[in-house]
């Protein structure tokens, strides 16, 4: 696994003050709130502020002081060091698992994770195999992720 996980991208400056919008590709703007530092081109940068509107976080960055330098980072992608990250047992980004083999039940191969998306219920699962699936990632229907054998194992229903 790599050592920085891409965490979003500056999207856009807010305000003249220097503060920058962050579209958040980790699990929600709050997780990405709890980290102190995120590196931009390899450079750490320190955050000074960071709070949640809808599904971004408007960022005051150390050294970002007024509205040119916060333009010079708009279209930057933002990583996070994954030692940063703390996940507990049986969590991973979604970057780390997708390409993993998905199997039902009985080990029989639905396909192969290919995509992930937010929606208001939960994270929806894209599985592409003989047949496009798309999966909620809740326990009722993930089952488990072993990243050692790069497979989650999932529990489909009538018409998923």
């Amino acid at each position: 696994m790599k050592e920085y996980v891409e965490a979003g991208r500056i999207v856009n400056t807010h305000g003249v003050a220097g503060e920058v919008k962050i579209e958040v590709w980790l699990d929600s703007p709050e997780f990405f709130r709890t980290f102190k530092r995120l590196f931009i081109g390899g450079t750490e940068t320190k955050i000074l502020s960071a709070r949640t509107h809808r599904q971004f976080v408007i960022a005051r960055l150390a050294g970002v002081d007024d509205l040119n330098a916060a333009m010079a980072l708009k279209g930057k992608i933002v990583e996070i060091l994954r030692a940063d990250a703390h996940l507990k047992d049986g969590e991973f980004f979604v970057q780390d698992i997708l390409g993993f083999r998905v199997v039902d039940e009985q080990g029989r191969e639905v396909g192969r994770l290919v995509d992930a998306e937010e929606t208001p219920a939960s994270m929806l699962y894209t599985v592409k195999g003989e047949r496009e699936h798309l999966i909620p990632a809740v326990k009722e229907f993930i089952l488990g992720i072993d990243a050692e054998k790069e497979e989650i194992r999932v529990h489909l229903i009538e018409g998923m």
